[in-house]
């Protein structure tokens, strides 16, 4: 059984129906499970700020698919769920980043785990430190806990809504 950490990300439509829907989905995959989920964070956007708001979300989940399996588990449910990679960065229904899994480090042309940018992501370790705030960052040497000190304040770039939501009973 493998421990993974994912970020959740909506900025168009029913933002936290497609995160609920996705929490499901993942609950859904075989032999995995989501084993605990953040508040919700409604988050400025990064690298395109031409673009509505993001709901955010990170969750925890045991799963007996390797990495690159869940991953592509991943970008699947993405699929369904209207995801489209028309612009880097762009609007989307959905975003789905596998985080870390388990204290491996992948780095190959499909996936690079730890995710590459989550260290200076206030919008992926606010809601990871909530969950996991001692986890440690394979590579770094850091907790989430410091990483969120070291960000400073993030003024209302990213700010808490609502607490955990529970998945879509439709997915």
């Amino acid at each position: 059984m493998h421990r993974a950490w994912i970020g959740l990300g909506s900025n168009l439509g029913d933002r936290l129906g497609y995160i609920k829907k996705a929490l499901a989905m993942v609950g859904a995959l075989p032999g995995t499970d989501v084993v605990n989920v953040s508040s919700i964070y409604d988050t400025r956007p990064v690298g395109r700020e031409e673009q509505p708001r993001f709901l955010n979300a990170a969750a925890e989940v045991t799963t007996d698919l390797d990495a690159r399996a869940f991953m592509n588990e991943l970008l699947a449910i993405e699929d369904r769920c209207g995801r489209f990679r028309r612009v880097a960065w762009g609007p989307r229904t959905l975003d789905i980043d596998l985080l870390l899994f388990d204290d491996v480090q992948i780095e190959d042309p499909e996936l690079t785990v730890p995710h590459p940018r989550m260290t200076k992501r206030p919008f992926v370790l606010i809601p990871l430190e909530e969950i996991a705030p001692d986890l440690l960052i394979p590579g770094v040497g850091k907790n989430i806990r410091l990483l969120v000190r070291e960000i400073g304040d993030v003024g209302s770039d990213v700010k808490r809504i609502g607490g955990p939501p529970s998945p879509a009973v439709d997915a």
